[in-house]
């Protein structure tokens, strides 16, 4: 939320999950998420959550954008989020760095396997 430019507090952050978590466990589905719009669009959400900023932030009327008018509001949206976080691409590399160590320690092992076998 801080990063959408609507930042909650952890309390409100709860109160927003407990609005559309069907099945109180505290988290939300995909399928909860998605309620946050749909109640959005009823007018069932008060006009000061943190839902209806949610809502508001994240909202894009394909009927006059077009489908395709959606995607690349979501896929700039997805940019300017990718953009903001600055450990991101250290994540990713520590991810890949980290798969590659594994992919060395499997080959290591198949060759002293292989290596082994001639011993037997």
């Amino acid at each position: 939320m801080e990063v959408l430019g609507a930042p909650q507090t952890h309390v409100g952050l709860k109160a927003m999950i407990k609005e559309v978590d069907e099945d109180d466990d505290g988290r939300l589905s995909f399928r909860e998420f998605l309620l946050v719009y749909r109640k959005a669009r009823a007018g069932e959400l008060a006009e000061d959550s943190g839902l209806a900023q949610l809502a508001k932030l994240t909202e894009v009327d394909v009927d006059k954008v077009g489908v395709n008018g959606a995607k690349e509001f979501f896929e700039a949206k997805i940019q300017e989020l990718s953009k903001r976080s600055k450990f991101e691409s250290e994540i990713r590399e520590e991810q890949e760095e980290r798969k590659r160590q594994e992919e060395e320690r499997a080959m290591r092992r198949q060759q002293f396997m292989e290596k082994a076998a001639i011993f037997k």
